[in-house]
């Protein structure tokens, strides 16, 4: 620790040497943080990578870990590659961010020229009175509640109620709570053909929908209901112990209850001023600037990126986009506005996809459509089309996560 902080106080006492080799450190290990490391690494940067865990446990495909279709070691990713990369990855937490400094958990210091983050997301249960999160997993973070949650389905008498809920946007991967309902349900009418499934969404309308909509009525028939805003769909208190579910229009007796709570940047990021009075960051578009504090970039589900929405593919994007702009920063040149593409994918049964895919350019200071540009899987189409999206799906996995971890 001493070592690390003289270290540090030796680098900010040598001005020259930081203008002949700039240095950058990312904050956080996941899609978006991992690749940043890795873009600007190949730019030529000396680049830390800070993050406190020894692996990442991957949020896309962890619902069909839910539905038992996948194992959690298929989920988890490490930090190998990067290091023999030549990326010195701090397993640590990033505690406070102060001047041009990363003050770590371990009371030493990370100077920088240029900071980028990728905090994700905070989640506020307490926004939902009597949500326990052990009684109710949320499982909205891949890891010891995503095997919880799936235990809780496991351990239900068939015939049970499983109530999942959808939050009002903006959340982590808006398709993900449809995509849950389905992967469950489909476990339920293999297992537990007596149960009944119910999601309650604070939305009338979601993504994707028609194709889920038209999914549910083929595959999970009086089965699985939706219940939108306007029908009662808010979740406004539960009683945790007794696994009561109450809504504006009446109470739900579940036997497995899932629900999702509202959600914020990570602490990190409010932490640092980085936040507006959204609980998310303001960036500029072109450069992924915090309009907060400049200096500092931050990509990922904890930006406000206007159309964009907060997905895997989304802030992989956005890092390549970002490394590009830090590296034109740091010559003195203004950054090439951009062209971002989405696309997500999601399972309703195994062999079962469906996608949707957008273009995003600067617009407004946000992150706008390109009017035709994208698009969604068609409907009415035959089982073979499902078949090749459900493996366009798992090669789209392999490479994103072969992008970010090597």
């Amino acid at each position: 620790m001493r070592r690390r902080a003289l270290l540090g106080t030796a680098l900010l006492a040598a001005p020259a040497l930081a203008q002949a080799a700039p240095r950058v450190v990312v904050i956080g290990g996941g899609f978006g943080g991992a690749t940043a490391a890795r873009a600007l690494h190949r730019l030529g940067f000396a680049v830390t990578l800070v993050e406190r865990n020894a692996t990442y446990l991957s949020c896309p495909f962890s619902n069909a870990v839910i539905a038992g279709l996948r194992e959690m070691e298929a989920q988890r990713f490490g930090y190998e590659g990067l290091r023999r990369e030549g990326i010195a990855v701090e397993q640590q937490e990033a505690r406070a961010i102060e001047d041009r400094r990363v003050v770590l958990a371990d009371g030493g210091a990370l100077p920088f020229d240029r900071l980028v983050m990728a905090p994700g997301i905070s989640l506020r249960p307490d926004a939902i009175p009597g949500l326990d999160t052990e009684a109710m997993p949320h499982a909205w973070r891949a890891g010891p509640q995503t095997l919880l949650l799936r235990r809780q389905l496991e351990a239900m008498e068939d015939g049970g109620l499983v109530v999942l809920s959808a939050p009002a946007n903006p959340y982590r991967c808006p398709p993900g709570p449809y995509e849950r309902a389905s992967l469950i349900a489909h476990y339920l009418k293999a297992r537990k053909p007596r149960s009944k499934l119910i999601l309650l969404d604070e939305k009338d309308a979601f993504s994707k929908q028609k194709l889920f909509e038209e999914a549910w009525a083929a595959l999970y028939p009086g089965l699985l209901e939706w219940v939108p805003l306007s029908s009662g769909g808010k979740v406004v208190e539960v009683d945790a112990a007794a696994r009561v579910v109450r809504t504006e229009f009446g109470e739900h007796q579940a036997a497995v209850a899932s629900i999702i709570p509202p959600q914020a940047a990570g602490r990190i990021a409010q932490a640092a001023g980085l936040t507006d009075r959204s609980g998310w960051c303001p960036v500029d578009p072109v450069s992924f600037e915090s309009r907060q504090r400049p200096g500092i970039h931050l990509i990922g589900d904890a930006i406000i990126a206007g159309a964009m929405p907060k997905s895997a593919f989304a802030a992989n994007a956005q890092a390549r986009v970002c490394a590009e702009a830090v590296a034109a920063l740091l010559r003195g040149e203004a950054p090439a506005p951009p062209k971002l593409i989405n696309t997500c994918y999601s399972l309703v049964e195994p062999g079962y996809g469906i996608s949707i895919a957008g273009v995003y350019r600067p617009a407004n200071g946000l992150l706008a459509d390109v009017p035709g540009a994208g698009g969604v899987s068609p409907l009415g189409a035959p089982a073979a089309t499902r078949a090749a999206e459900a493996g366009y799906a798992e090669d789209w996995f392999r490479t994103i996560t072969a992008d970010a971890f090597g």
